[in-house]
């Protein structure tokens, strides 16, 4: 089964999982760096539902969030990555900064983000949760982000 899939085809797909009754679940995220506090998100949300589908912040979108320097790896790479991951059933990019658009289109029936988030701050919270979603707030995995790993590295070597 090829994971990536373009916006339209996820709209589509949408539609049938909300006639089959099943719950999707969405998360987003640069994910420059897998780390176990990512794999600990994926598997949590994907214990909330049906099918996950993970939205992945494109190259460019990633320089404007986070710098000239990353990502670290490319979006190929990034994909080729969470593709093996059998938490995720789908995986869709995005180049905007935010995941919105996704989010408003896919109205998902959970909407999960990490720790490092309060609930009014998630992007499309409000929306998922008019159309009679719910936001989900994971733990924060102390001592997990791509940047802590960077700044580790940078310190060491």
């Amino acid at each position: 089964m090829v994971k990536i899939k373009k916006l339209d085809e996820l709209i589509n797909l949408r539609k049938r999982w909300k006639q089959e009754g099943k719950k999707v679940v969405f998360t987003n995220g640069c994910f420059d760096i897998l780390h176990l506090g990512h794999i600990k998100l994926f598997k949590f949300a994907k214990g909330l539902g049906d099918i996950l589908i993970v939205g992945v912040n494109s190259d460019s979108s990633i320089k404007k969030i986070k710098g000239s320097k990353r990502p670290i790896f490319p979006l190929n790479e990034r994909l080729e990555v969470l593709e093996a991951i059998e938490y995720i059933d789908y995986l869709t990019v995005f180049e905007e900064e935010t995941p919105l658009k996704l989010i408003t289109s896919l109205l998902p029936d959970i909407l999960v983000k990490g720790g490092d988030w309060k609930p009014e701050q998630v992007v499309g919270g409000k929306e998922v949760e008019e159309a009679g979603g719910k936001v989900v707030i994971f733990p924060y995995v102390r001592g997990h982000s791509s940047s802590n790993i960077i700044e580790k590295i940078k310190t060491l070597f």
